[in-house]
């Protein structure tokens, strides 16, 4: 009997699915992260894994595992967790859960927007004081409609975030390693040749690029300086790929007007002063935190495990880089 461990307790029927194969299925008991040495130790003797974004799979948790290691399903889209090379020099497969978290994550991305742009957050607190009154300049924001919507990675959910911008009535322009003009004439959307194109002509910013070597520190001091004064920021992609220090400064010296923040380059904690910050809104790594996404998630990582515990081919294998 094949031996499944789940690094953390999933919603769903993705456990479920595991269970009825028959498999032994062991979940963590933790409703957190495991610390490094109590993963190392949950993992043993597995021939399948599924894991989180917050687990590290190297050559330590390949050693770990033992020589039965089959397939590593990563619960989420990004595999920067992930030492693809390692895993390969092994024969095992790494799998990801796209497409089924798009829906929920360009969701949150257009909510991070409407609330930095709408002040939603600085409002809600205001309003829980006796000194919340209105004023024809108390808390003024910014309309969406006519503003220029920047998306930096016109992926899966960069494309979403782009047809919500367009029916919102904004302009739509975007950046990408290649161009698409099949969906320039979809969406209305103008490509933009580079990323410092877009920064200098957007209103509002959303980043939407896996983490790489050459995004890293994509969005730096030198390139928040190129965004109009009014302009705002958004990241639901990966921390590391937007320099915190330098937004904070940014932020502080309002060379930018905001920003809005699901992912960090330290999470959970966030670069000093960010918090205290009132031109910010974060929120802790929760873009695809919805029932229909988590849920779905979980399914696909099970059938992945199915299928390569079966001799099968994974549905959505990770190249390695």
């Amino acid at each position: 009997m094949a031996k499944v461990v789940v690094t953390r307790k999933i919603p769903g029927q993705g456990i479920k699915i595991l269970q009825e194969v028959g498999y032994e299925v062991t979940v963590s008991p933790h409703d957190r992260a495991l610390e490094r040495q109590e993963l190392l130790n949950f993992i043993q003797g597995a021939d399948g894994v599924l894991c989180m974004l917050t687990d590290k799979v190297d050559q330590e948790f390949i050693n770990a595992c033992g020589p039965n290691l089959k397939i590593v399903a990563n619960y989420a889209v990004g595999t920067d967790n992930l030492d693809l090379p390692a895993l390969l020099s092994r024969s095992i497969v790494a799998t990801n859960t796209p497409d089924v978290l798009t829906e929920a994550v360009a969701e949150h991305t257009f909510a991070l927007i409407m609330a930095i742009t709408r002040r939603i957050v600085e409002a809600d607190k205001l309003a829980q004081t006796e000194s919340a009154k209105f004023g024809p300049e108390v808390l003024l924001g910014m309309e969406l409609k006519g503003k220029i919507l920047g998306v930096l990675g016109l992926g899966r959910i960069g494309s979403r975030v782009a047809e919500m911008g367009k029916a919102m009535g904004m302009n739509v322009v975007y950046y990408d390693i290649k161009q698409n003009a099949e969906f320039e004439t979809k969406v209305g959307a103008i490509f933009k040749a580079t990323p410092e194109e877009l920064l200098s002509t957007s209103d509002v910013v959303s980043v939407h690029v896996p983490l790489l070597d050459s995004t890293r520190h994509l969005i730096n001091a030198e390139r928040l300086k190129m965004m109009k004064k009014t302009a705002y920021l958004v990241n639901t992609s990966r921390g590391p790929v937007v320099d915190e220090v330098a937004l904070v400064e940014a932020l502080k010296n309002k060379t930018i007007a905001g920003a809005a923040l699901d992912v960090g380059e330290t999470e959970p904690k966030w670069a000093p002063g960010m918090v205290d910050l009132p031109n910010v809104v974060l929120t802790p790594h929760i873009a695809s935190a919805t029932i229909e996404a988590r849920s779905a998630m979980g399914e696909l990582a099970a059938k992945n495990i199915i299928a390569v515990l079966s001799g099968q081919s994974p549905l959505t294998p990770v190249q390695s880089k």
